[in-house]
């Protein structure tokens, strides 16, 4: 009988430890950006700053039926800090989107009949919009890449330039992570 117990009690920490080391996304982006969660850091998380994070996507998988994880980032950074108790107001990302990466940001249709498969990044890239994210494209890449303004999912803004979209982020207090 203590053998069985024992088993038990031991399959029900085995269990715990487990589904304590998943990975899991939310509370603000739901379906992209799982992160796990950890306790007894060295370097406390603060939780009254404004965390302004400004993300530089340049890089793009090859094969465009994939996500773009550079993209994801941006979720993951949400979801992490959330999770941490770090209040939403304090929270501030922007995506600056050029080069390779351009294609991510067309609308389904278009990046269908380019690619022969929908746009892996819109759903991500909306939920991302819906929640704050400002999604800014560079007006440079758009004309040399043939990503017109009017071909990328609503909700994407246009630059002059990667270049000045990052000094004027910088100016506003934004850090530069760049992929």
């Amino acid at each position: 009988m203590k053998k069985l117990q024992f088993i038990s009690l031991l399959s029900f920490l085995i269990v715990i430890a487990v589904e304590a080391q998943e990975k899991k996304t939310g509370p603000i982006i739901q379906n992209y950006g799982a992160v796990w969660n950890l306790n007894d850091l060295d370097v406390p998380t603060s939780m009254d700053m404004d965390l302004k994070l400004m993300l530089e996507v340049m890089n793009s998988p090859e094969d465009p039926s994939k996500l773009n994880p550079w993209i994801e980032t941006a979720a993951r950074f949400l979801n992490m800090h959330a999770q941490a108790g770090v209040p939403r107001e304090n929270l501030h990302v922007a995506l600056v989107v050029h080069n390779q990466a351009s294609k991510d940001l067309l609308q389904d249709t278009i990046y269908k009949e380019r690619y022969g498969t929908e746009n892996p990044n819109s759903d991500i890239l909306k939920e991302l919009m819906e929640a704050g994210v400002d999604v800014i494209f560079c007006g440079q890449s758009s004309s040399s890449r043939n990503v017109p303004a009017k071909a990328t999912i609503n909700g994407v803004k246009m630059a002059l330039s990667a270049m000045t979209a990052i000094l004027q982020l910088e100016q506003e207090d934004y850090t530069l992570i760049k992929f």
